[in-house]
């Protein structure tokens, strides 16, 4: 195998443009034109000329000043110019080619970018004249032009809005490198949807959470032990956090989330929270009710309990006291101030701060421990409050879904003293039992008015749960129906469903 023979590159420098278009031999002077001119091209050739001077602008419609141009960029580059030559013979009519290397390409003028929109308005228009005139520089056009009335688009809508282009409408200069297709985890199945079969692209790969059992109180039953998802992860549990759990579960069936992490350390707490089974072992969550957001053990209905009452959860909106949430740094020295350094070095004051945190969701009517107001009855040891709530005559023999165990008039009575207690705190003074007694006499004419409503209460967005689907959209979920259309019933099926999903609407 003999090697190729070397031959010196010639040193004439060339430049190249990559038109955008065909060009032939006699179309060369209009393809310098449509560029700018000869003038154009030294210029961007130039070798000490800057980056936005280096920009060549390749205009189609040279006559047209509406026209936008097309921007084509100087590149540095290091290709060879081949001139190319091809002999013909007579006989078999094949050719003998020759090939030469000329020079070196030092420069090339690319167009890459995307072409701006384009847009032609109305030569004949007023305007249109004008600029015409103007780069004409015809002083007789420009001495007769005349300011005309415009009409105005709402006497005439049909008439020309006289909108004339910018110099630019795009700035995206750059195509788009975008590929539309599913990831590899994504497949795609058949359904069957009352009678009717529908694709569904399916993600094998998706994150399942492991969310608790939630239920609404309209719901029949109450969940028996947490979702399948959440019991194959058991295993992977802290079962000394886990055993704790089901012990306090078992003194107090509901919970708020507040009130059961208090009972654990801060390294505790976060092992919790990190976890995302620990909870949904343990317990499900009401949606809305009186025992929205809390905790509840599996198989405990409070619903079908009287005593369930000390458990209702009341929570109080602070629209007027915005909450003045600590810096970064706050929370880490708290944090550094309760977590002790060592087991063989023990500040005494982490032991208060403890004990203050673990009492952060009592409300004892005189210090303020928190600055949003949620509480549940058995949490509030407000004396004046505390017989209110301990009180047989405030108790109703059915479970209301608003107000529970209690009367509407015992438990807005509660409501009002709590909420002005706690309020009270955060404008800095305690509240007296007189004045208390003071605001429910003076709105004991509303309480009244309160307790004879009769309109049933519909789960929305201000009794939900966070993240909680609306009735409808769960109702559908949990029985697996369509509303959308039933291919086996015919049309007298179709109005079953929308009675159905009519009835859980409207309650």
């Amino acid at each position: 195998m003999t090697s190729a023979s070397e031959r010196p590159l010639p040193q004439t420098p060339f430049y190249s443009i990559e038109y955008p278009g065909y060009v032939q031999g006699t179309s060369v002077p209009l393809a310098v034109e449509s560029l700018g001119g000869q003038s154009k091209l030294d210029h961007a050739f130039r070798r000490a000329t800057s980056k936005p001077e280096s920009i060549l602008e390749l205009s189609l419609r040279p006559s047209n000043p509406f026209a936008h141009q097309i921007s084509g960029e100087v590149a540095a580059t290091n290709n060879i110019l081949f001139r190319v030559v091809k002999k013909k013979r007579k006989d078999n009519g094949q050719g003998e080619y020759t090939i030469e290397a000329v020079g070196v390409i030092h420069k090339t003028v690319r167009f890459r970018g995307l072409v701006d929109f384009q847009y032609q308005p109305n030569a004949k228009d007023n305007v249109a004249c004008l600029r015409t005139a103007t780069d004409a520089m015809d002083a007789d056009a420009l001495r007769a032009h005349r300011v005309t009335d415009t009409i105005s688009p709402s006497q005439s809508p049909e008439g020309d809005l006289r909108l004339f282009p910018p110099p630019l409408f795009s700035r995206q200069i750059i195509p788009q490198g975008y590929k539309f297709a599913n990831p590899a985890s994504v497949v795609s199945t058949t359904v069957n949807e009352a009678g009717e079969e529908k694709k569904r692209m399916i993600n094998r790969m998706r994150w399942k959470g492991f969310g608790p059992a939630t239920i609404m109180f309209s719901d029949k039953l109450v969940p028996e032990k947490p979702p399948q998802t959440v019991e194959q992860g058991k295993d992977k549990v802290n079962q000394e956090i886990f055993d704790r759990l089901q012990r306090l579960f078992a003194e107090r069936s509901i919970w708020t989330r507040m009130s059961l992490l208090n009972q654990f350390s801060v390294v505790e707490t976060r092992e919790i929270m990190n976890s995302k089974l620990l909870l949904p072992l343990v317990c499900y969550v009401f949606q809305d009710g009186p025992w929205r957001d809390t905790l509840v053990r599996f198989g405990y209905d409070p619903r079908k309990t009287p005593g369930a009452r000390l458990y209702q959860r009341l929570y109080f909106r602070n629209a007027n006291h915005p909450i003045e949430r600590p810096s970064v740094t706050t929370r880490r020295q708290e944090r550094a101030a309760i977590l002790p350094r060592s087991t063989s070095s023990r500040n005494p004051n982490n032991d208060d701060a403890e004990n203050d945190r673990s009492r952060s969701y009592i409300f004892d009517g005189r210090n303020l421990t928190k600055e949003t107001a949620a509480f549940q009855l058995c949490d509030i040891e407000d004396p004046m409050l505390k017989e209110m709530i301990e009180d047989p005559d405030g108790i109703r023999d059915e479970c209301d879904e608003r107000d529970g165990w209690y009367t509407t008039h015992a438990y807005e009575r509660i409501k009002m003293v709590l909420r002005h207690k706690f309020f009270s705190l955060l404008e800095g003074h305690i509240a007296t039992d007189e004045e208390c007694h003071n605001l429910l006499t003076v709105n004991e004419g509303s309480l009244k008015a309160s307790a004879t409503r009769t309109q049933k209460l519909r789960a929305g967005k201000h009794n939900m749960a966070k993240g909680a689907l609306r009735p409808e959209d769960a109702a559908i979920a949990t029985r697996g129906l369509s509303i959308e259309a039933d291919g086996s019933g015919g049309n007298e099926s179709k109005f079953r469903s929308l009675a159905w999903y009519n009835d859980i609407i409207n309650g």
